[in-house]
């Protein structure tokens, strides 16, 4: 991005995204916490109007030399008001602003208007999009569809994304393709060619949404809910389709694993963006492009599938409203609702500033969906109230100022999905056994949980939180889980006692897929190396703020473990052997607290059958040599050691590097403590001179850092 590569030239900046109706209010301030983090830290909580807004953005302005982006503005009101806001000299500022209408561009001052893409281009987008690479071109009876297909999305980026990705979703799965790409060519209609207005882009994007199966429709229209530039979690959303019921139950299959499956679906038809991904590819938060978002919206007006109470001014509402969502509301949204029957919502949003506007629970007797996650005006004995809506699907409490789960839980025995997350629940009431269809709980910290936790929750499949296991019981009550995907364990002590009931517990989570670690030192012994473990579904295993003693040896059985992060005391030749079995392992992250005793030859990385799938190795403290022909499917290389301690134990920098065949990046970061500069020069020039010899050529980033040893 041209701002992140020009940003560190100034002494601030920030780049703000403004929606078709925004909130000024939030827009300075989004503007001050960008410009100063650490000053503006609490700028969201301040009830600052707009005027003393503007003033302290102008006063801390002053004597600033700052870049600021202003991005899709709509109307040159807006415009005057923001540039009223940034104080003008003449020390270097500079301002962008991005608008996609002209007249407004005029009045902000210099143009530079981008052009639709050249068809050259857009055919290399297109194919690019389709094949995989833009110097593939489509067989001759596709040719003169392409063209047209291209010349209708008139050089327009997100057209042709959106119809390339329909078209390459669609491969292999239509008998004839030409008769398909055909059909939708004519479905496009008048396109883009000859104007570029908000209907025919329209018109466009219809076109992908129509070919989307009918259970796509309703997530996408969903999206609605959302406002313009909304970094959305996908972990919130998947949740919320599971309390509307949007993700039928599959054989065989998790409810939330199935809801990954529609989000990889959208992405790969580009009709959203992911914004953050973790490192095996999963979406983590997403956005919705305005233009897509501008289509949806439209829909759900059309179905009146989500009323929105977003400011605006007030038209008309739906005599039936089956999804409410309260946004910022005014007066007289409250007294409308007041006046209406509020029966048929079965799924109700609610913003922080809009709750005190909310009617009586009791107005929504069938209610199915209830999110008031951000109204810190919710209580313990609001919580109370809410347990008497039987019909509970979905219940969002994030970020409230519950503390405690209160008896009444129990009623809401329909209940599939709870996030109570940032509050102060620690603990869990005897009652909570009753919720037997709780598919997704999302808890910070457990201290406690009652009696027969396991045996009774057996349609849990998401437990997002920390279980602080307190003694042997905890882990007895945590027996049965058979559907549980994912689980955090942490532990203050361990003993033989806790050794036993944790593998007795492990070994029922027969469809445990993530499982995370920490706590004190933990011993699995030699009694986990006879251990058959049930847990084969395992894909990822985190192992932190802990050493342990030893890779234990059930790890190698595990035939689905892709990712393992863990903390060794010590690597030993054994411990090398067992992670180079792990038959999937492709991430691979090791931090190592001590250097062996003793040892004067660096362990070394055989060129057998081990690491086979291994792409991505992080090692602290690294203690390693690789052999000629090992990992060869190694790509990516972080490797962090001491000079003074590899010369000490060592005499020598020889990692190996040249060795790895497959190597693209490798990233060492070298530990200058107790060193003088013709070792720390020595190292440096061994480490350039392996990866130079290295026949795949691989990028090399090379960091020095003085970090001081600590007990």
């Amino acid at each position: 991005m041209v701002y992140e590569k020009l940003i560190g030239r100034f002494d601030c900046g920030a780049f703000v995204c403004i929606s078709l109706n925004p909130i000024m209010d939030k827009v300075f301030k989004t503007l001050l916490y960008q410009l100063d983090g650490d000053r503006y830290k609490n700028i969201n909580g301040e009830t600052w109007d707009e005027a003393q807004l503007i003033g302290e953005l102008r006063s801390f302005l002053q004597y600033k030399r700052y870049f600021i982006v202003i991005d899709d503005i709509w109307n040159s009101s807006l415009w005057e008001t923001i540039r009223h806001a940034l104080i003008e000299h003449d020390n270097g500022s500079k301002i962008i602003s991005t608008t996609r209408i002209l007249e407004v561009a005029k009045k902000a001052g210099d143009v530079y208007q981008l052009e639709p893409l050249s068809l050259v281009d857009s055919e290399k987008l297109f194919y690019q999009r389709i094949f995989g690479t833009e110097h593939t071109c489509p067989p001759n009876h596709l040719a003169k569809i392409s063209e047209n297909i291209l010349k209708k999305c008139g050089g327009i980026p997100l057209a042709i994304i959106t119809i390339a990705s329909m078209l390459a979703n669609n491969r292999g799965k239509v008998v004839n393709t030409n008769e398909y790409w055909l059909k939708v060519y004519k479905s496009i209609g008048s396109g883009l060619e000859d104007n570029l207005d908000v209907k025919n882009m329209r018109r466009i994007l219809l076109v992908s949404y129509y070919d989307l199966p009918p259970y796509l429709k309703t997530c996408v229209l969903y999206l609605s809910l959302y406002p313009e530039d909304f970094e959305i979690s996908t972990e919130a959303l998947i949740s919320k389709w599971i309390g509307e019921e949007f993700v039928p139950k599959e054989m065989g299959k998790a409810v939330y694993e199935a809801g990954k499956g529609y989000v990889d679906e959208l992405v790969n038809r580009s009709m959203i963006q992911p914004e953050d991904i973790d490192p095996d590819g999963t979406v983590i938060s997403f956005r919705v492009h305005d233009m897509f978002l501008d289509l949806v919206n439209f829909l759900s007006n059309e179905e009146e599938f989500i009323t929105t109470l977003y400011g605006q001014p007030l038209k008309f509402l739906p005599n039936k409203i089956r999804r409410l969502s309260l946004q910022t509301c005014t007066e007289e949204y409250g007294k409308l609702l007041s006046a209406m029957s509020l029966s048929h919502v079965r799924s109700l949003t609610v913003s922080e500033q809009a709750f005190h506007l909310l009617p009586s629970l009791s107005s929504f007797p069938f209610l199915r969906v209830l999110d008031l996650n951000g109204c810190g005006l919710v209580h313990n004995n609001y919580f109370k109230d809410i347990c008497s809506l039987f019909h509970l699907r979905y219940l969002g409490l994030r970020r409230t100022s519950v503390t405690v789960i209160p008896e009444e839980i129990g009623n809401v025995k329909f209940l599939q999905v709870l996030d109570m997350s940032n509050t102060q629940i620690d603990e869990l009431p005897s009652t909570f056994v009753r919720l037997q269809q709780l598919v997704y709980l999302h808890i910070d910290c457990l201290n406690r949980i009652p009696n027969g936790f396991g045996k009774n929750l057996k349609s849990l499949q998401e437990f997002v939180g920390d279980i602080f296991v307190g003694s042997p019981t905890m882990l007895h009550d945590l027996d049965g889980l058979a559907e549980l995907r994912r689980v955090t364990f942490s532990f203050d002590k361990w003993d033989e006692s806790y050794h036993k009931h944790f593998l007795r517990c492990l070994s029922t989570m027969i469809s445990l897929e993530y499982l995370e670690i920490h706590g004190c030192n933990l011993d699995f012994g030699s009694q986990s190396d006879r251990l058959s473990l049930g847990c084969q579904q395992l894909r990822n295993i985190q192992i932190w703020d802990t050493a342990i003693c030893s890779v234990p040896r059930w790890a190698s059985s595990l035939s689905a473990l892709s990712i393992l992060c863990i903390s060794l005391q010590t690597l030993r030749e054994e411990d090398l052997q067992v992670l180079g079995s792990i038959p999937s392992l492709s991430h691979l992250e090791l931090w190592v607290m001590e250097t062996t005793q003793g040892r004067d030859k660096r362990l070394t990385t055989s060129n057998d059958c081990s690491f086979l799938c291994l792409e991505n190795f992080k090692i602290w403290k690294a203690e390693l040599a690789f052999a000629p022909g090992s990992m060869q499917m190694l790509h990516n290389l972080e490797l962090s050691f001491g000079v003074g301690e590899a010369l000490d134990q060592f005499g020598d920098f020889d990692f190996g590097l040249e060795n790895l065949a497959s190597l693209v990046d490798v990233s060492v970061e070298m530990n200058t403590v107790d060193t003088e500069p013709y070792e720390v020069s020595a190292a440096e020039a061994a480490i350039q001179n392996a990866v130079a010899m290295n026949p795949n050529k691989p990028k090399l980033t090379l960091e020095k850092l003085y970090r001081e040893k600590h007990d």
